[in-house]
């Protein structure tokens, strides 16, 4: 049995373990793509639990999870308990004494922080207001297939400072690279709620040309996160001159790769020509959670395994 670990955010994780998760997920899809079955997590079990909406977070954690020989629960907050005012604290006690692992997509970070200060397994953040880790680990882990390491590499964050943001920040620190950020005024990069140590890693741009000019990888998200929808309208306004089109990729580097969490609203924070054009890898990004996850269930359940 390993010592208990969580991911909670970024940081929590070294550059030696990435690099470490980094070669075991592509040992992972590579089975995968093979059709070679690969149940390290045999008679093993998820609990997923959702306050907020997903698609591709509840598809690629339970498919993982049965992809590794093991079973995932999912649990919505309106159909239990904790959607009737259960403590956190007491359903991390419960919850953790019948599975093996749990994953949280939820609102504030204190809510996978509380859980997990009371959980007996490993607690994994599919999404809170602050951070979005697992979405980056396999944003990395697409760049490194496409690009090579990312180390010392350029990313340009166009767009809102939000959990997205936040966990490129962080991880721009962990793995040593640059991530220039323009955002429209009063929506600026806050260093303390992104959990930053420093702000050597990262530079602010009031014009998103000139964030866009000579990096190796381009990325937006979503204008309107979710939980902010009483502000659309505002936002739309706010963020018209921060929609990534064929000009903005035109100015990156010749061999930039375009990136999207998904889902998009083409015509807003993207054009339709460059989500659906040659730089873009949306979608073997969307499909890299899948692997990049089962490589972090894999590792927080058994440790490094060497094959």
């Amino acid at each position: 049995m390993t010592s208990l670990k969580h991911y909670l955010q970024f940081k929590d994780f070294s550059r030696e373990e990435y690099d470490y998760l980094f070669a075991r997920a592509k040992w992972i899809k590579d089975k995968f793509k093979r059709y070679e079955p690969y149940h390290p997590l045999f008679d093993r079990t998820l609990v997923m639990i959702f306050e907020k909406a997903s698609t591709r977070t509840r598809l690629s954690f339970e498919a993982g999870m049965q992809q590794l020989g093991g079973s995932a629960i999912y649990l919505n907050t309106r159909d239990s308990q904790l959607g009737r005012g259960e403590p956190v604290e007491d359903a991390g006690q419960v919850i953790s004494r019948m599975s093996d692992i749990v994953m949280i997509r939820t609102f504030e970070q204190d809510i996978v922080e509380r859980f997990a200060a009371n959980s007996r397994v490993p607690v994994i953040n599919g999404l809170t207001n602050e951070y979005h880790p697992c979405q980056i680990l396999a944003d990395i882990f697409t760049f490194i297939e496409h690009r090579g390491s990312i180390q010392g590499k350029t990313v340009a964050w166009i767009g809102d400072s939000n959990n997205m943001c936040n966990t490129w920040l962080q991880a721009a620190e962990v793995l040593d690279f640059n991530v220039h950020v323009s955002t429209p005024p009063g929506y600026e990069v806050e260093p303390e709620r992104a959990g930053l140590y420093g702000t050597a890693n990262f530079e602010q741009f009031a014009d998103p040309m000139d964030a866009c000019r000579g990096a190796d990888l381009v990325t937006t998200d979503v204008w309107t996160s979710m939980g902010f929808e009483a502000e659309n309208e505002e936002r739309m306004k706010a963020f018209a001159d921060w929609c990534v089109d064929a000009e903005m990729m035109s100015v990156a580097h010749k061999d930039a790769v375009f990136m999207h969490c998904l889902p998009a609203h083409r015509g807003e924070e993207v054009t339709a020509e460059v989500i659906d054009g040659p730089q873009s890898v949306v979608w073997d990004e969307a499909e890299n959670r899948l692997h990049a996850q089962k490589a972090l269930m894999e590792y927080l359940v058994l440790g490094r395994i060497e094959n």
